[in-house]
C-alpha cells in the first residue's frame, strides 16, 4: 500500500500537471471503484482543480463549488500520467481523469479491486474520511508519546493503526522497528523514556529519508512516479525474508498473518528470539524454534 513517502512522491508530481487545471471529463471502467452516490461523480465536470493534497493515505483533489475527490489507492492502486484522452487499459484500468493538461489514470493490479474514489461537499463530507492520525513529521516527542500511548497495543499495531498515527504502513513501520531495534511485539506502555526516544527519532529518520530518495528519483516531481512499491532496494528488513540483516547479517524473519507479513531481524530487534509465526508456531508446536541457533540447527538437520 502507497505510505506516506509514496504519497507525498505523487503529490510533488501531480501538482506541476494539474493545479489550476480544469477536470474536462471521468471515465471510469471499474465498476465498483466510485463509492458514493451524492453528490454524483458528474457534479465533478468541468470545475476547475483548486488544491492536491494528502488525508492520511488518501489524495485529496478540490475542486471549486466546494467539491472533494478523494481516492484511496489501497494496497495495489496507482496513477499514471499520460497525453489527454489516452486509452483506459482494460485489465488494470479503473479511471481516467481527463484535465485540460493531460490525463489521470487510475489503475490496480489484480483481482481484486480495492481502491476507492468518492466525490465529497465540503470540508464535512472530507471530515468524513479522516481517521485522525497524528502527522508525525510534524509531531513533537511528548506529542508522539501521548498518541502512541493512548492505548496499549502492540509497536506494529500502533504505527500501522491510522487512528493513532497518519500514513504509516506495513512497509515504513517494519523498517522504523528495525531502526529503533525494538520488537514489532513489544508492548507500547512497556517502553521507558529511552526506547521511546529510539522510536522517535527512527521515525522521523526513515520517513524522511525514503522521502528525499523518492524526490530525488522524480527530480522533486519533473519525472512522474512509477515505481511506486511497497519493497524497495536499500530497505533493511521488509519484504526480506531469509536475506542478511544490513546491520549484524543474521536472516531478517518474518510474522505472516492474514494478508500481511511483519519482517524483523531477531538479533537486532528481540535479542535472538524468533517470533511465533501463527501459521507454523501451530503447526510445529513445541518443535517450534525459539532462538535463532536453534532455527539454524533444525536447518542443518534438515539439510543434512
Amino acid at each position: 500500500m502507497p505510505e506516506l513517502p509514496d504519497i507525498l512522491t505523487y503529490l510533488d508530481a501531480l501538482r506541476p500537471r494539474i493545479a489550476g487545471a480544469r477536470l474536462k471529463a471521468i471515465r471510469v471502467s471499474g465498476p465498483f471503484v466510485v463509492r458514493s452516490v451524492d453528490p454524483p461523480l458528474a457534479e465533478a465536470i468541468g470545475q476547475t482543480l483548486t488544491s492536491i493534497d494528502r488525508l492520511g493515505k488518501r489524495i485529496v483533489m478540490g475542486l471549486t463549488d466546494d467539491l472533494f475527490i478523494v481516492i484511496h489507492l489501497m494496497i495495489a492502486g496507482r496513477f499514471k500520467w499520460l497525453e489527454a484522452k489516452a486509452k483506459v487499459p482494460r485489465k488494470y484500468g479503473l479511471a481516467a481523469f481527463d484535465f485540460s493538461t493531460g490525463t489521470l489514470l487510475l489503475t490496480e493490479a489484480g483481482v481484486r479491486r480495492r481502491a476507492s474514489i468518492h466525490l465529497v461537499r465540503g470540508k464535512a463530507g472530507l471530515a468524513e474520511h479522516d481517521r485522525g492520525g497524528l502527522e508525525v513529521l510534524d509531531a513533537t516527542p511528548a506529542e508522539f508519546r501521548a498518541a502512541l500511548t493512548a492505548q496499549n497495543h502492540t509497536l506494529k499495531r500502533a504505527l500501522t493503526d491510522p487512528r493513532i498515527l497518519s500514513g504509516i504502513g506495513n512497509s515504513y513501520s517494519d523498517e522504523i522497528l528495525h531502526a529503533a531495534r525494538l520488537s514489532p511485539l513489544q508492548q507500547v506502555k512497556n517502553l521507558d523514556d529511552g526506547e521511546f526516544e529510539r522510536l522517535y527519532g527512527a521515525t522521523q529518520s526513515v520517513l524522511r529519508r525514503w522521502i528525499d530518495e523518492f524526490r530525488h528519483e522524480s527530480d522533486g516531481g519533473k519525472t512522474f512516479p512509477t515505481r511506486v512499491t511497497a519493497f524497495r532496494e536499500g530497505m533493511a528488513v521488509h519484504g526480506r525474508h531469509r536475506q542478511p540483516c544490513p546491520v549484524c547479517g543474521s536472516p531478517v524473519q518474518r510474522i505472516a498473518y492474514a494478508e500481511n507479513e511483519v519482517n524483523y531481524c531477531a538479533t537486532c530487534q528481540t535479542g535472538g528470539k524468533l517470533l511465533a509465526d501463527r501459521a507454523w508456531s501451530r503447526l510445529l508446536k513445541s518443535d517450534w524454534p525459539k532462538t535463532l541457533d536453534e532455527l539454524e540447527l533444525k536447518l542443518e538437520e534438515r539439510r543434512g
